[in-house]
């Protein structure tokens, strides 16, 4: 429910990743009901690493399930793991609409194109750069070359 809250309205002020603010606002969330620490950490590093590639299938458990849910939906990684019984079920509960890509990404572009120094590192770097010509992404190697350390 929250794992995509950063990309709406709320948030077009922040500065931070999106993924942040919508940790951020599921852990505020989560304590307003007094659920245990160790249980709101767990959801806040869910969403915090879902488009984290790599990292969070070496987490918790529902860390891994976030990022396999979405990897699945967005992506379609794991797709033909699923009968078409059971995509078919998924879709009626939760229709994706005849659109669904252009959608997201455009769904992610507004989300993030006031905040374009919160996607370096990370696959969000290439919505930007489909969505906007201008866009200059930040590139490691000339972070490195440019330190002012002398070696």
């Amino acid at each position: 429910m929250f794992h995509d809250i950063g990309l709406t309205n709320a948030y077009r002020d922040s500065l931070l990743r999106f993924e942040i603010d919508g940790a951020n606002a599921a852990r505020d969330f989560l304590r307003s009901y007094g659920i245990p620490e160790a249980s709101v950490e767990t959801v806040w590093d869910a969403i915090a690493l879902h488009t984290t590639p790599g990292i969070p299938e070496h987490k918790k458990a529902e860390v891994a399930l976030v990022t396999a849910g979405v990897e699945m939906d967005v992506l379609g990684i794991a797709y033909e793991q699923f009968t078409p019984e059971q995509r078919e079920a998924v879709v009626i509960a939760h229709p994706r609409g005849t659109s669904f890509g252009k959608d997201i990404i455009d769904a992610f572009y507004e989300g993030m194109k006031h905040r374009p120094d919160s996607t370096f590192g990370t696959m969000n770097d290439d919505v930007l750069a489909f969505k906007d010509p201008h866009f200059q992404r930040t590139d490691f190697c000339k972070l490195i070359l440019a330190s002012g350390w002398a070696s």
